[in-house]
């Protein structure tokens, strides 16, 4: 099949999915009347009068931005993924190897203990402070890793990144131990969760997410290089350790946005790189956007199940990516190494 026949099958699952994931719920809406109430309100035309004013409220107000923030967050986190197993040439790394979750776990988790609020920010005070946090964590990893290995080995980043994890895992344990009437807040948002996300939410995310994933885009050719090692880029003429710090810094950058405004959410940066490549190949300057799709994708599926899988009732998001995502993951890698 040719790749342009794919990538156009591609956009018309996520099409789908996106109609799907807004139609169904505790009301059903029909795809027909979920187009006409997206029309209606992009182009501010008329609704017909079979289509009653609550399924425009719940189209409008909190299904379609729920959507697409679960799809905005799934791709960011898929495309952060993909860099981040080239740069490493790890297939498990991620930029929750380097600590991005765990920092921003921490900030959240102060700014939940303490009602800690940024008056020009408002409720965006928790993702600010969350996303600042996690880039800071992030920053500690690579440094340390540069002070100890000039070269900034894969190992040695990979290593220190577990370790700083690891350490800011215990000061969580620590915080949510001695703050048992936050315990329900704090272990839901490390869970992930897509509930009461609104128009503003997409504004502010979606601006983030398109910048970054744009400038890694323009690092598709050194990206390549990279994935046949270190040595082949640095003959290449590539400026490795110029080069690690800019895609690392964005990868945090994409997976500290996404988790800072819905919560940690895990395997979705694992699984969705391994299916690309399976499908388009190794090449990034496919990897990226096409992950950005599938990542999306898979991630408001995930939320449709969350939500609707029992009734009057709703899961943790992140609970039903790891449930999903592990064992495919499991068959993904481990089917490939079999191959090999």
């Amino acid at each position: 099949m040719k790749t342009g026949v794919k990538i156009l099958i591609s956009i018309i699952i996520c099409i789908i999915v996106l109609v799907l994931a807004v139609g169904i719920g505790s009301v059903y809406i029909e795809p027909f009347d979920i187009l006409k109430i997206i029309y209606s309100n992009i182009f501010n035309k008329p609704l017909t009068q079979d289509i009653e004013a609550n399924l425009v409220s719940i189209i409008w107000k909190i299904r379609l931005p729920r959507a697409l923030i679960a799809f905005i967050v799934g791709g960011a986190l898929a495309v952060s993924g993909s860099v981040m197993q080239s740069v490493l040439k790890n297939p498990l790394a991620s930029s929750y190897t380097l600590g991005v979750s765990s920092g921003a776990s921490v900030g959240a988790g102060l700014v939940i203990i303490t009602g800690f609020t940024i008056p020009l920010l408002g409720k965006f005070t928790l993702p600010f402070i969350g996303l600042l946090s996690g880039l800071i964590a992030v920053y500690l990893a690579i440094s340390f890793s540069a002070k100890i290995d000039k070269n900034m080995e894969n190992n040695t980043i990979i290593l220190i990144g577990m370790v700083f994890s690891l350490f800011i895992n215990a000061l969580i344990t620590l915080m949510t131990a001695l703050s048992r009437e936050n315990i329900e807040r704090l272990t839901f948002w490390q869970m992930g969760s897509f509930s009461l996300k609104e128009w503003s939410d997409v504004m502010i995310l979606f601006p983030i997410v398109v910048i970054c994933v744009i400038s890694l885009m323009r690092f598709s050719k050194e990206l390549d290089i990279m994935t046949f090692g270190e040595e082949q880029a640095l003959t290449m003429g590539v400026e490795m350790k110029k080069v690690k710090w800019i895609l690392l810094g964005l990868s945090a950058a994409l997976t500290g946005s996404a988790i800072a405004f819905v919560g940690v959410i895990g395997f979705i940066d694992l699984i969705a790189p391994h299916v690309v490549r399976r499908i388009f190949g190794s090449s990034h300057r496919l990897v990226i956007p096409m992950s950005m799709l599938f990542g999306g994708a898979f991630m408001v599926v995930c939320d449709l199940i969350a939500r609707t899988i029992i009734p009057l009732s709703e899961l943790p998001v992140g609970a039903v990516t790891a449930i999903i995502g592990a064992p495919f993951f499991a068959y993904v890698y481990f089917d490939k190494r079999k191959v090999r």
